[in-house]
């Protein structure tokens, strides 16, 4: 498995010190401890380091992955990805803002034909045009998105740990979950099936904390 380069130096720090506070840990890398909380997450879940109440975070010698991490490793996409919410590539930018106002999302897919992912557009994509002199009920929402293959992406059998790993990596709100295939011209393209938000994920991370039976 690949570590950031932070990651990589918060267990450098861990193995030195033996047994450290994730504040400690944060000063040494002149971060504050919310930044470096998405690092511990991922670095204990991964079964790297161990986590103790009042004690702090200690390396685990035994690399094998933790019983958590190994049921996470299980949870594929498909279980737990939302309805894609799509709208076209002639949409004005108008319409793409009443469309995630309605439907209370961050980002949409934009599509053409067959639900072929075209490109994605975002609340900030609106923002930075609200603010131009344009018309946004005559300029279309394929004028601003961004395309593809600028765009990340996961799929129905991905493991959501790496899904999630690409929503902090990348720092997006969502990934369209797509489904390849060969076009009649031998091009690839991807079929929008879903998305996978952040809220996915935090509902997980709830039902991980309600149930016992998750790591049995």
């Amino acid at each position: 498995m690949e570590w950031t380069d932070r990651q990589q130096r918060i267990v450098e720090i861990v193995k030195e010190a033996g047994s450290i506070t994730g504040e400690k840990i944060a000063e040494k890398l002149d971060l504050t401890r919310a930044t470096l909380r998405p690092d511990l997450t991922i670095l204990t879940m991964s079964g790297v380091l161990v986590a103790r109440p009042r004690v702090g975070y200690s390396y685990r010698d035994d690399l094998g992955p933790s019983p958590m991490m190994e049921r996470l490793l299980q949870l594929r996409v498909c279980s737990f990805k939302s309805m894609a919410v799509t709208i076209p590539e002639s949409a004005s930018i108008y319409e793409a803002a009443v469309t995630m106002f309605t439907q209370n999302v961050g980002s949409l897919a934009v599509v053409g034909s067959e639900r072929v992912l075209l490109g994605m557009i975002s609340r900030k994509d609106i923002m930075k045009a609200s603010l131009g002199k344009g018309d946004l009920q005559q300029v279309p929402v394929g004028v601003i998105m961004t395309r593809m293959p600028n765009i990340f992406m996961t799929t129905p059998d991905e493991p959501v740990y790496s899904a999630a790993k690409k929503l902090v990596q990348h720092q997006v709100d969502s990934l369209p979950v797509v489904e390849s295939f060969i076009d009649e011209n031998g091009e690839e393209c991807y079929e929008v099936v879903g998305r996978f938000t952040k809220t996915n994920v935090t509902k997980l991370f709830v039902q991980i904390a309600e149930t016992r039976a998750f790591l049995q």
